[in-house]
């Protein structure tokens, strides 16, 4: 999740209080639009965590990857 802040700061300029409400309100955009299994496994994924399975490969047939 910090990359993902991180990222937001250097592409919007946004300061990292702004950026951190932006990432935690697009990533519960996304987990609201994908199925519970998921969902759970990427609240894993966001923490560092392995997640079990082909999550990412789900996610990309998800998402049109």
């Amino acid at each position: 999740m910090e990359e993902l802040i991180k990222l937001i700061e250097q592409k919007t300029g946004l300061p990292e209080s702004q950026a951190r409400q932006a990432a935690e309100t697009a990533i519960s955009f996304i987990k609201g639009k994908l199925p519970e299994p998921l969902a759970g496994q990427l609240d894993g994924l966001l923490a560092g965590k392995a997640p079990g399975g082909d999550v990412l490969g789900k996610l990309g047939g998800l998402l049109g990857g």
